[in-house]
């Protein structure tokens, strides 16, 4: 069984390389290309992780994981903020917010499966 992970990015470039380095590692992975997509995938489907940008049309990653939390449909998945912010003052309110994590771009394909492997307590896929 491959475990699914859903990678939220408005960058078709970086959601082929995060997609193509978490297929290596043996994951499925479902993309959407920006926050009110990644809402509507993650109360539709199971996934072990979501993957998240954070500067996104439509809805921004900070946002979806708000209006997740308010409608309870967060379903406890882990979600890691992958962008190339890095502000103490953002990173807080993402963490307040319901992010698991936080990678900044560019990121080290080995450290993201490291991350989600851990954040899914998987050690082997």
């Amino acid at each position: 069984m491959k475990y699914k992970i859903l990678v939220i990015d408005d960058s078709a470039s970086v959601r082929q390389q995060v997609g193509d380095t978490l297929r290596n590692a043996g994951f499925g992975v479902d993309e959407a290309t920006n926050g009110l997509e990644g809402k509507n995938a993650i109360e539709a489907n199971a996934y072990a992780c979501v993957i998240c940008d954070v500067n996104m049309p439509f809805m921004n990653g900070i946002e979806m994981l708000e209006a997740l939390e308010e409608s309870g449909s967060k379903k406890d998945v882990p979600i890691v903020m992958l962008t190339t912010e890095g502000s103490r003052e953002l990173i807080q309110k993402a963490k307040q917010a319901g992010a698991s994590g936080w990678i900044v771009k560019p990121f080290k394909p080995e450290l993201l499966v490291a991350a989600v492997r851990k954040l899914t307590d998987l050690s082997v896929v």
